[in-house]
């Protein structure tokens, strides 16, 4: 076969009957390739989109990485002014923690008047081992049941 290919930019094209005993044609034809070619070329390329980067946080550490500032809120919604932290340092929900101690509160109190009550002074394990973390347990579930039906 007579034809010929010719690569530019990228793009082949096919120059058909280059054999022509005129070369003058074979010019005007490469010339209109080059020409297309060209036009190609100048087509305005693409822009890459910049990486959005997440406004919230995942993962074991994303309250403390909203606490900071970090992150707008965590996968719950919880934003930085609904968190705080605990005596213990661990950054929680300030709703929670309020929940749970308002839910715990009577059975803490139970168990401090069960403390003064069997004059306990340290360290006992409620419900332990021990004969006084028995009755630690025994005072204090009693008390407990008493505030109980007192506010119903």
């Amino acid at each position: 076969m007579n034809d010929a290919c010719v690569h530019i930019d990228g793009y082949a094209a096919i120059l058909v009957g280059t054999a022509s005993l005129d070369p003058t044609t074979n010019h005007q034809r490469l010339r209109d390739i080059m020409a297309m070619a060209s036009v190609k070329s100048t087509r305005p390329k693409r822009v890459m989109k910049a990486k959005r980067v997440s406004k919230i946080a995942r993962g074991r550490s994303a309250k403390l990485m909203v606490f900071r500032g970090k992150y707008e809120k965590t996968s719950g919604g919880v934003r930085a002014d609904g968190l705080m932290k605990n005596k213990l340092g661990k950054v929680v929900s300030k709703s929670k923690s309020a929940w749970t101690r308002r839910v715990l509160k009577n059975w803490t109190d139970s168990v401090m008047s069960a403390r003064q009550l069997l004059n306990l002074e340290g360290f006992v394990a409620i419900n332990g081992n021990s004969l006084e973390g028995k009755a630690l347990y025994l005072k204090a579930k009693a008390a407990y049941e008493e505030r109980r039906h007192e506010k119903a």
